[in-house]
């Protein structure tokens, strides 16, 4: 029987690290945040009134075992001026199946067994009205993900405007796990906005599973500027409750000059350093590997190479 692995995350990271995890025998349960309020996703829960889809068509794209051009097309934005511009084709099939079934876990099971994925993929809510809050040191509030992102701010708080509802296969998943997985991507929209709820805290205090972070390879200008690997766990540490991150994964690759000058005056990003004293404080096992490739002159994490740190761990117990 497969080890369980559950990954809590969204955006891009996750979506780099389930290309390569798919391939190894574990069972993966995917927990993707719905409160993206951006693009073609924010387009339609404006429209239609529904979660977040974008990040879970991403999800299911790269979980998808079927032929490269279907999962070209799930991807494929339209470039014209009418209202279809700027919309992902998955993101209008996804909404349509919500039109349809009424349940965006009924639409993702749907499309996932169209598109020949083999592992579970869910929503941390259905709620269609998340709204992601950061709440500044003076008392300010930004409304929404897409905001809070362009806000470039350090915040005292991320919350949600109103606690959601999240499914009860991701609580028992959660509690079920031999291994629970916060991936890379933005700590503020990515991956707080799982860890927050309550009934998962609660999930995360009674699972046995150990956490793992996969920490991100550069930082978020304004959210984590200066944070090194002990401050981005040490952050995550702070929202959770009883527990705590149990072991980091990290990169030590060497990257490029041209590549890090072009980060950081372009993007004003910077190389997440790993700090060996603080790791130790916190008391989390560091795991550090030469992780980082370049994709058309974009950094990514070896999706392989990940995946095979994440197997080795697993295989411990």
């Amino acid at each position: 029987m497969y080890k369980k692995v559950v990954v809590l995350g969204g955006g891009t990271g996750i979506s780099y690290l389930l290309r390569g995890l798919k391939d190894f025998p574990v069972d993966i349960t995917a927990v993707i945040t719905v409160s993206d309020n951006g693009s073609s996703t924010g387009k339609l829960r404006r429209e239609f009134n529904t979660p977040a889809v974008g990040d879970i068509r991403k999800v299911i794209t790269n979980l998808s075992g079927i032929d490269e051009p279907i999962k070209k097309m799930m991807e494929y934005r339209f470039n014209t001026s009418s209202d279809l511009n700027g919309h992902a084709v998955g993101n209008l099939i996804l909404t349509s199946m919500l039109e349809i079934t009424g349940s965006l876990k009924e639409s993702i099971a749907c499309l996932s067994k169209l598109l020949d994925v083999k592992h579970k993929v869910l929503p941390i809510s259905e709620d269609s009205n998340l709204v992601l809050m950061g709440i500044e040191e003076d008392g300010t509030i930004v409304e929404g993900e897409e905001q809070i992102t362009k806000a470039h701010r350090k915040f005292e708080r991320i919350c949600y405007k109103e606690e959601p509802k999240v499914l009860n296969e991701v609580i028992t998943a959660i509690k079920e796990a031999d291994l629970v997985i916060f991936s890379m991507g933005s700590l503020y929209t990515s991956i707080l906005p799982n860890v927050i709820c309550k009934s998962v805290k609660e999930a995360l205090n009674e699972t046995k599973a150990p956490i793992m972070y996969l920490c991100n390879a550069v930082t978020q200008p304004g959210e984590t500027d200066n944070f090194t690997v002990g401050d981005h766990v040490e952050l995550i540490n702070k929202y959770l409750d009883k527990r705590k991150v149990d072991a980091v994964v990290a990169s030590n690759t060497k990257i490029d000059k041209r590549i890090a000058e072009k980060y950081e005056t372009e993007e004003q990003k910077d190389p997440v350093k790993v700090d060996y004293e603080k790791l130790e404080k916190l008391d989390v096992e560091l795991i550090e590997s030469d992780l980082i490739i370049i994709e058309d002159n974009v950094l990514r994490h070896d999706s392989l190479k990940l995946s095979t740190i994440i197997f080795s761990y697993l295989m411990r117990g």
